[in-house]
């Protein structure tokens, strides 16, 4: 019975070196976390930095050109 024990808890340990060694092989530049597909902390933050950057596009067009986004792009008229 010990040898099987042990035989598990080795089995366990190696899992969770597998585990750990698996997420430090690819982390990202700014994050420690993997990238994944779905509802993950690390795809909200990539989401999130690409709103911000297209919330600052909408903004500058609208201060270069003086016109609303909207009028601009042609989906409004005035």
């Amino acid at each position: 019975m010990n040898s099987n024990t042990e035989t598990n808890q080795e089995n366990q340990s190696i899992e969770e070196q597998t585990d750990l060694e698996i997420k430090n092989l690819s982390p990202s530049a700014t994050t420690n976390d993997i990238p994944e597909f779905g509802w993950s902390d690390y795809a909200e933050r990539i989401n999130g930095r690409f709103a911000m950057i297209g919330l600052m596009a909408v903004i500058l067009v609208e201060a270069v050109s003086k016109i609303s986004f909207l009028e601009w792009a042609g989906i409004i008229s005035k």
